[in-house]
């Protein structure tokens, strides 16, 4: 199997600096960080209420890293217009609810009348990616409005791993199996994020239609102990591990 790709999100880098105002922590620095730690790509997620992510940081990062950068963005008029504007190397969209703390789930793309319009517009600059559940009709209707890529949820699985409740992450797991065969089998790139852990990396990474994870908030959290290098190198480690275990 190829070497899995690792995206870096940095939101919560921008979390902290908007607790204080200011400019501190900056998340270019934490974008230049991550990138020469070995991250492959930085992912930010330009929400509606900006409670991370600020417009000026997008284009900044953009400026200052070599890798790719994944714009997240909920499928509004607004952010579609903000994403041509800056055509990032991807986009990703996802499900956004200002009562959330995090992304809870995928998107309805089966159900929606947005993203069919929307998909198109978006691939004359950028790679589109979907951001949702492990279900066999999303998987599908992804294909169907023309993604190019499809991140699976894993939050209910990395929650089951941290829980120890091995039945329900056993369960999860072989949804997501599933989905990453199907979403392969038509074309699809097939990326993994939300909630990965140290505990939860192996059984993702080995997954094989997998071609990219993408970690954040544990990334983050960790680095407050042992820096931001050290937590990437570990979860590349792992990763690798897992890989080659495959």
């Amino acid at each position: 199997m190829h070497r899995l790709r690792l995206g870096v999100n940095i939101d919560h880098v921008a979390t902290l600096r908007n607790a204080r105002g200011g400019r501190d922590p900056d998340p270019v620095r934490a974008a230049l960080l991550a990138q020469s730690a070995g991250a492959d790509g930085i992912t930010a997620h330009l929400r509606e209420d900006r409670r991370h992510i600020r417009d000026a940081d997008i284009p900044a990062i953009m400026a200052a890293i070599r890798i790719p950068l994944n714009f997240e963005m909920a499928a509004t008029e607004e952010m579609r217009d903000l994403a041509v504007a800056y055509c990032p190397h991807a986009v990703c969209l996802v499900p956004e609810r200002r009562e959330e703390r995090t992304t809870e789930g995928g998107l309805d793309v089966a159900g929606s009348n947005v993203l069919a319009d929307m998909v198109p517009v978006l691939a004359r600059s950028s790679r589109v990616s979907l951001f949702i559940a492990a279900d066999p009709a999303q998987v599908e209707a992804s294909a169907s409005v023309g993604a190019q890529v499809v991140e699976l949820h894993t939050g209910a699985f990395c929650d089951a791993v941290a829980d120890g409740h091995e039945a329900e992450a056993a369960e999860e797991l072989e949804r997501l199996r599933a989905a990453a065969a199907q979403a392969h089998g038509l074309g699809l790139e097939v990326h993994l994020g939300h909630g990965i852990a140290f505990d939860s990396v192996a059984p993702l990474a080995a997954i094989p239609e997998a071609v990219e994870l993408n970690i954040g908030h544990f990334l983050m959290g960790e680095a407050l102990f042992v820096g931001l290098p050290a937590a990437l190198a570990e979860m590349r480690r792992r990763m690798d591990d897992a890989r080659r275990a495959a």
